[in-house]
């Protein structure tokens, strides 16, 4: 599966992470993950653990939350 930098959480941590006038490595610091996992997080890195996730979230005041979708966008998945 290909890396997808755009995608919303990468963006948003990201964008996130900038205003904050933070690096990688404070924010791994602060919210407690590795700057490996920070940077992968933030390249879109498919299959990453959604607790650790939600650990970088926590700090943004954020979690992970299930979207409900259009039946469109349901058609198009994998397309």
């Amino acid at each position: 599966m290909a890396w997808n930098r755009n995608n919303s959480i990468s963006e948003f941590v990201r964008r996130r992470r900038k205003e904050a006038g933070l690096t990688q490595l404070e924010l791994a610091d602060i919210s407690g993950v590795g700057i490996r996992f920070l940077r992968e997080l933030e390249q879109g890195k498919p299959n990453l653990m959604a607790d650790k996730i939600n650990q970088v979230l926590l700090f943004f005041g954020h979690t992970l939350t299930p979207t409900e979708i259009s039946d469109e966008t349901r058609r198009n998945l994998g397309s």
